[in-house]
């Protein structure tokens, strides 16, 4: 209750600010004439930085101190989405993304470190899923603020810029926030009593001795269960960051609508998905199934992508296609709780920092390849296709994963 609805606050301003270059796209084809791949290029770029700066910024937040890595990421990414608005060429706007990414780079692995801090390997995974939670949240949150914002000019400035302005402006708050209300290890929180503070400490080091032998990199890369993770990653979150920048701009010209109503129907596909991915965690918990589990989603995805490239004329079946590509979201708590049970715990630490750093390699590849395709060809269907391979090779792998670590070594 102390530490985990402050942190689900915490990603919900860190999505506001990494995606709200979706919305503001709208706002930046029609007043400074970017095109589909210059967006694209834009929307990708983050990743760049973000991916070789996640292990840098794990490692700082272990050696130095989460509490003080997590405030300052945060002051820096507002700041740096607040500058965003400056922008007037394709250049700056690559140079913004840029440097954003890499201020956000140690935010998500610094969390789940900080986790490890708090949290027994059996708590640790209920702990992340209601953290990631955080992320259908923000757009549930963020996409009707969102188009009422782009729907007005204040100071002769229009609503995009302001867009930028005001959602850097939470994390800044919160970054200062976090710096007196987060502690760094259990030993150290005056809020609890004495005897919770040694309860924790001494079930989280009887837990740290209890370990196998350590996997070295080169061991984790020969592996084919971590290559097959990390593939399937990739191919899911290409879909995952393809549908969440490009959504609004697919609405926006499927529909004729508004910015602002764009905004209000844009939070229904997160509402749903946010709902789908508790009912679909508490519902593998309760089985005790991962795999079929974390496909489905994917597989559901696949034919809302199929159904929109029908091409409906009526908006809110176009919705409900819409809907059934976000529920590709519910697949992320289950999914990150297989490391855990098919792999030793040393395995699977190297495990998750190479599975995560190829799997947001796709937030390059994906948005970047959607807006290539779509100003090459003037559609949006072969980007959609796309998606639709995607999403099927990455369900299809993910019942390829095998059940326990037998498999490991091979």
């Amino acid at each position: 209750m102390r530490l985990l609805p402050f942190l689900f606050i915490l990603y919900i301003a860190n999505y506001l600010d990494r995606t709200s270059v979706a919305y503001a796209a709208l706002g930046m084809s029609r007043d400074l004439g970017f095109s589909d791949r210059v967006l694209g290029m834009g929307m990708g770029v983050f990743f760049i930085s973000y991916v070789a700066l996640q292990i840098p910024g794990a490692l700082l937040v272990e050696r130095w101190s989460a509490r003080r890595m997590i405030s300052a990421t945060m002051i820096a990414w507002g700041l740096l989405t607040a500058l965003t608005a400056l922008v007037h060429t394709p250049g700056q706007l690559y140079f913004a993304r840029f440097v954003l990414g890499a201020a956000e780079a140690g935010f998500f692995p610094g969390v789940i470190v900080y986790l490890s801090h708090w949290f027994k390997r059996e708590d640790r995974a209920k702990a992340t899923s209601n953290f990631m939670a955080a992320i259908p949240m923000s757009f549930v949150i963020g996409s009707p603020i969102a188009g009422w914002i782009l729907g007005h000019k204040w100071f002769a400035v229009e609503g995009w810029r302001w867009l930028f302005v005001l959602e850097g402006m939470p994390a800044i708050l919160l970054g200062t926030a976090a710096f007196f209300l987060l502690t760094d290890w259990p030993g150290e929180a005056a809020w609890l009593g004495p005897e919770q503070r040694r309860w924790i400490v001494q079930e989280l080091h009887q837990e740290k001795h209890v370990s196998e032998q350590a996997i070295t990199v080169p061991h984790a890369l020969k592996s084919r269960t971590i290559l097959l993770l990390a593939g399937l990653t990739f191919l899911n979150y290409l879909v995952l960051y393809s549908f969440a920048f490009w959504f609004p701009t697919m609405l926006k010209r499927q529909s004729g609508l508004s910015d602002m109503r764009v905004g209000l129907l844009g939070a229904v596909p997160y509402l749903a998905t946010f709902i789908a991915m508790q009912v679909n965690g508490w519902h593998s918990d309760r089985n005790c199934e991962r795999r079929w589990h974390s496909a489905v989603p994917m597989f559901i995805a696949a034919t809302g992508l199929l159904g929109l490239l029908s091409q409906p004329r009526s908006i809110p079946i176009s919705l409900v296609f819409f809907t059934m590509v976000c529920i590709a979201f519910a697949y992320l708590p289950t999914f990150w709780a297989i490391p855990t049970e098919i792999l030793s715990q040393s395995a699977a630490a190297a495990a998750v920092g190479m599975v995560n750093s190829v799997g947001s390699a796709a937030g390059f590849a994906g948005p970047h390849l959607f807006g290539y395709m779509n100003n090459r060809t003037g559609s949006f269907s072969y980007g959609l296709v796309l998606m639709m391979v995607s999403a099927l090779a990455g369900g299809l792998l993910m019942l390829c994963i095998p059940r326990s670590a037998r498999a490991f070594v091979g």
